[in-house]
């Protein structure tokens, strides 16, 4: 037996491209070109992220859909408004020929004064000033009730506490009887603290005094002035510390 014959007697098909081809290209004739598959992964994340958008779509779709209503609808409200007013300024017609027009010459200054004495006597507001006087009555009523209120409420007292140093003359100054004399300085708003006398040198000690004052009434310089007055114990005062309280 031949090669040939050998041949002829296997099963060998050896048109299968041939046929496959032409089977390939009948189907993307019928269902269009064919594209390569992905990855089951990447499909479902493509298709995820695409349904996300399409949501955050339709929300944007429905926010803008509600906008639009709520400003057609407050045009709308303008239109009429300015379709009222605009009836309100229209002047009057007279059988539609336009305004109308002054019929009669302007009166003499005398009679219009008598025009005007007459509409004086006639009370066309009374129930408008009975109206305005119940409004009178009930704020002045308000009023006082919120003065009285007011006036229940603690008033807060600014106050500050000084520290002074009072200086002597000399080492021979008695200094008991210069805290005396500071601590003689009385006025409403003043109250006199703990004291105590500091060394400053070659024996001579400064009185170191502390109180308070109420800020409306006592001043840094208004003990300055009156302490100083002792001009017989008292050298000199200064402001050591200042604090608010």
């Amino acid at each position: 037996m031949t090669a040939a014959e050998c041949l002829a007697q296997e099963r060998i098909w050896f048109d299968k491209p041939r046929y496959d081809e032409a089977e390939r290209q009948f189907y993307e004739r019928v269902n269009g070109p064919t594209q390569p598959k992905q990855s089951g992964g990447g499909s479902a994340a493509d298709f995820g992220e695409l349904a996300a958008r399409m949501k955050d779509l339709e929300l944007e779709n429905q926010s803008l859909h509600k906008v639009v209503k709520e400003l057609r609808s407050a045009l709308g409200k303008m239109e009429s408004r300015v379709s009222a007013l605009e009836k309100r300024t229209t002047a009057p017609t007279v059988n539609g020929t336009g305004p109308v027009a002054s019929q009669k010459a302007p009166a003499a200054p005398a009679k219009r004064e008598e025009e005007d004495e007459d509409e004086d006597d006639i009370d066309l507001f009374g129930s408008d000033e009975e109206v305005d006087e119940e409004a009178e009555r009930l704020k002045e009523q308000r009023l006082q009730e919120y003065a009285a209120k007011k006036a229940k409420k603690p008033v807060l007292i600014a106050k500050s506490s000084i520290l002074l140093d009072v200086k002597p003359w000399d080492d021979e100054t008695d200094m008991a009887k210069l805290e005396e004399c500071v601590r003689s300085v009385q006025v409403d708003g003043l109250l006199w603290g703990a004291s105590k006398l500091v060394p400053v040198g070659y024996g001579i000690k400064k009185l170191q005094i502390n109180c308070v004052v109420e800020d409306d009434k006592v001043g840094t310089d208004f003990l300055e002035e009156e302490i100083t007055k002792f001009e017989d114990h008292v050298q000199s005062v200064d402001v050591a510390a200042f604090n608010k309280i």
